[in-house]
């Protein structure tokens, strides 16, 4: 599945002073990851956002927000934000951050050694 470009290129903006971002192509589209976390990605046209299973009851309640059921089951700590959730920046903005705050809770994530 393609992914929206214009989407990702407003997160590269958005986080472009966070030096511990990175990116990587996964789940048909692009993630975004802090730390070696995925925090935000984007599938289609809509954000991919890991709120942490202690707000995603919260981040139902937004409008424009509904579970992220990727593998065929309900993804809990994660939620999809469809194209109107996130129209202006300060939407993008709120989802960003949020979504940064839980990833960086977590410890840092060791870099994957290859095989070889």
């Amino acid at each position: 599945m393609a992914y929206d470009h214009a989407l990702a290129d407003r997160i590269r903006r958005a986080t472009a002073d966070d030096a511990d971002l990175s990116e990587r192509r996964m789940f048909g589209g692009i993630a975004f990851l802090h730390r070696g976390h995925m925090f935000v990605g984007v599938t289609g046209s809509t954000l991919m956002a890991r709120v942490g299973k202690q707000n995603h009851d919260e981040a139902l309640g937004h409008a424009h927000v509904r579970e992220m059921d990727f593998t065929g089951k309900p993804m809990r700590g994660y939620v999809y934000v469809d194209p109107p959730g996130i129209a202006s920046d300060a939407q993008l903005m709120f989802w960003l951050r949020r979504c940064k705050e839980t990833v960086s809770a977590l410890p840092p994530k060791a870099p994957k050694q290859s095989a070889g």
